[in-house]
């Protein structure tokens, strides 16, 4: 369908890989630049002669150049996703999470690349909006690093639309979850680390009283509005949240993942953990009035491909 590839910086991961299988099946070509801390190539179709991997650091600037060339539009999903790692190395991850994206927006400047997808995340408001649908316009509260960096990067995304004519389309993630998202990552979501507890009949354990709400959307869900996003005519500004709008609790997941497996493993409660965020939703008018959502699929369907059931 396209000739000139699709770049996906980070696009041998999680959330890069799923959009990696739903590209090639249109008939994309693919370019994936990942230097394989996080991602793996059993991830990916290796044999699809449409798809090129190069491994590398979205941090070196003179690679980042030249895996641009001759690219029609770049998804950069490339981050160091821990908090914790952020906390610890600061410096280290701002290479990845910050340098990295001011790379490809320098890279995309001088290639005349025009659009660029960017992964930013609920991380950006930090505890405000808390126990509310979090809009777009909730005053920012970066925490962590990791956060700041998102944030920073989402202001130099703008300038460069701004100064340059960039087309950037920012989706800031709130709960995102599905196949190939590594449970033993420091960054993976609840749903994934109870899925493999589950799956091994390991005891689970959960911090607080399992009342508190995250917004969880399916991977494939996402999937979709990232290939809209590539292909959508004109771009409008403005960071745009991506979630259901959905409160669902830790408790409710957990029965959906029961109805999935027949039986859960021990679970206990301990205290909360200070600084946890005890609800997040997302307020997601933005997303439905650019894009298409359709029909979600089901927190048990998603479960269920997940675990592979």
């Amino acid at each position: 369908m396209v000739d000139a590839p699709v770049l996906i910086t980070g696009g041998a991961g999680f959330i890069g890989s799923n959009l990696v299988d739903v590209l090639l099946a249109k008939g994309y070509a693919v370019r994936i630049l990942d230097d394989m801390s996080t991602g793996k190539r059993s991830n990916l179709p290796m044999d699809n002669p449409k798809l090129e991997l190069i491994e590398g650091d979205v941090a070196d600037a003179a690679l980042v150049a030249k895996v641009m060339d001759g690219c029609s539009a770049v998804v950069h999903l490339a981050a160091v996703a821990s908090v914790q790692a952020s906390v610890d190395d600061p410096v280290r991850t701002h290479q990845s999470n910050f340098i990295g994206t001011l790379n490809v927006c320098e890279a995309m400047r001088k290639a005349g690349i025009k659009r660029v997808v960017f992964a930013s995340s609920a991380a950006v408001y930090g505890n405000n909006g808390e126990g509310e649908s979090i809009v777009e316009d909730t005053p920012k509260a970066p925490l962590t690093p990791y956060a700041s960096d998102k944030l920073s990067s989402e202001y130099y995304l703008d300038f460069y639309r701004r100064q340059h004519g960039l087309e950037p389309i920012i989706f800031r993630f709130f709960n995102i979850y599905g196949p190939r998202q590594d449970p033993s990552s420091p960054y993976s979501g609840v749903i994934s680390i109870f899925s493999e507890r589950v799956e091994k009949g390991l005891p689970i354990t959960i911090f607080g009283d399992g009342e508190q709400t995250r917004d969880f959307v399916y991977v494939g869900d996402l999937v979709k509005i990232l290939l809209q996003a590539i292909e959508a005519p004109d771009v409008e500004e403005g960071a745009i949240n991506v979630g259901l709008n959905k409160a669902t609790s830790l408790k409710h997941m957990l029965e959906a993942l029961r109805e999935v497996v027949g039986q859960l493993p021990v679970i206990s409660y301990v205290p909360a953990r200070p600084g946890d965020i005890r609800h997040s939703r997302a307020d997601n008018s933005r997303l439905l009035q650019r894009f298409s959502l359709g029909q979600t699929t089901p927190m048990s369907e998603g479960l269920a491909r997940l675990l592979g059931r």
